[in-house]
């Protein structure tokens, strides 16, 4: 091991020179770095039927920022949880609507719910021999394991029949409440020397309510923190085809690819500190606010801080306030415009009323101190992540877990995109890249 590090520090400066490449090089070439333009726009790679994203609309020939809006297979998300205000199961009729397209009447809601239910099992002894053996610290990594392990027990792995892959997903969608709180169970106790808890699912419940049951000691939770999870989950379920980790799952579908190495191609990417990470990155930027600024009530305080933040002279120094702003949004993020309502409430229930307003007074500021720090080319708003990580925390969800249950949302926007991508598309995804390199000629071994 001490040979190969001191190998890789060595070679380490050829790596990085001959990665390098010109910028102006990308200019030159029309190449759209991130496959976004300068606005920030995402270059057309394909089409889909799953969900909509509206930040701008077209005003006398021109495109002008609008509020946002999220549609799943063309209803807006906010109508889909005014809908559901009165009941439960806000997460099951959600992933229905983008695995089927239609809404489910109250009879197909509970059969799909209860086929879900059944799927919240695990293979004998698959909990003591895979997820507890060898627990990563990384629990996306620990489930990332599990799922390819599970490909080990089911004998039509590679049926791509979209009636089996339709099988294969909604087995996923039950399985991924237990690999996120058993991994986490099993890293507490391994790790942190706690004790360990593993709970059985409750089949009259539904998946976020099992999903509290499995994480917690006491397996009890409150109304409120049920419903704001559901809500949660709603919101982050789908994001159109561009974000990385659906675009993983589309391009390892056109592959060929068995569902569960495309669902862990989307974990791999997803566990990236640039996608899913986003609300604990708003965590640890507002520990610091807390321990750097003496009354967080006093505006003028924060705003100061703030102001050092976007300067890069305090926290990380990369000049971001967390939270803020969106790759696709402009004026404002519909799924924290929702969500937001279901954060009072709960910081009303657990007395969290101060941090609330923290949360509010940056809200408020962010905006002004970006547009005036830093040239922008569309506007900035709270982004969903910039409250999940406080509704997580104010549940008691521990840290280590806010990027796998992003992941527990998600499998149902990924398994529509796989489905989608086999029905549709039925070709390999192969983009091209411009080779910038010139042609040497060969010199012997003796010669160099």
């Amino acid at each position: 091991m001490y040979r190969i590090n001191k190998y890789a520090e060595k070679q380490v400066t050829n790596c990085i020179n001959c990665g390098y490449m010109d910028p102006e090089l990308y200019n030159t070439y029309g190449v759209k770095r991130g496959l976004r333009d300068i606005n920030g726009q995402g270059v057309l790679t394909g089409l889909t039927n799953i969900s909509k994203i509206t930040s701008f609309k077209e005003v006398d020939g021109k495109l002008v920022p609008c509020d946002g809006e999220l549609l799943y297979r063309g209803y807006d998300v906010r109508d889909l949880i005014a809908g559901a205000s009165k009941r439960k199961m806000i997460y099951e009729e959600g992933a229905y609507l983008l695995l089927f397209g239609e809404l489910p009447n109250e009879e197909q809601l509970n059969e799909f719910h209860d086929v879900i239910a059944r799927c919240m099992t695990l293979p004998s002894n698959f909990t003591r021999d895979v997820i507890m053996k060898a627990p990563e610290p990384d629990i996306m990594c620990n489930m990332t394991k599990s799922i390819l392990t599970l490909a080990s027990y089911d004998d039509r792995k590679n049926d791509l029949n979209i009636s089996n892959v339709l099988r294969q997903s909604i087995r996923l969608i039950g399985n991924f409440p237990m690999l996120a709180a058993y991994s986490f169970h099993a890293y507490n106790y391994y790790r942190n020397c706690e004790s360990m808890f593993v709970h059985r699912p409750d089949p009259d419940l539904s998946l976020t309510e099992n999903f509290l049951r499995l994480l917690r000691p006491d397996m009890n939770f409150t109304e409120i923190e049920a419903r704001t999870l559901d809500v949660a989950f709603l919101l982050h379920m789908e994001h159109g085809g561009g974000n990385n980790s659906t675009f993983t799952t589309r391009v390892v579908t056109s592959a060929g690819t068995d569902t569960y190495s495309a669902i862990a191609a989307a974990m791999c990417s997803l566990k990236g500190s640039r996608h899913g990470g986003a609300n604990l990155m708003v965590m640890e930027m507002m520990d610091d606010i807390r321990d750097n600024v003496r009354d967080t009530d006093d505006e003028e305080e924060v705003e100061n801080y703030l102001t050092k933040i976007v300067r890069k002279e305090v926290f990380d120094r990369k000049g971001l306030i967390y939270g803020m702003g969106h790759a696709v949004y402009s004026l404002s993020d519909p799924r924290e415009k929702v969500f937001r309502g279901y954060v009072e409430k709960l910081a009303g229930e657990k007395g969290r009323e101060k941090d609330l307003r923290l949360y509010e007074s940056i809200e408020k500021l962010a905006p002004e101190i970006i547009a005036r720090e830093r040239k922008i080319y569309k506007g900035v708003s709270p982004n969903v992540d910039f409250y999940s990580g406080f509704v997580y925390e104010m549940m008691g969800i521990p840290r280590e877990l806010f990027t796998p249950i992003f992941s527990v949302a998600r499998i149902a926007g990924w398994s529509a995109h796989r489905i989608e991508e086999l029905v549709a598309n039925n070709r390999i995804i192969r983009p091209a890249y411009k080779s910038v390199i010139e042609k040497r000629a060969y010199t012997d071994l003796e010669d160099r």
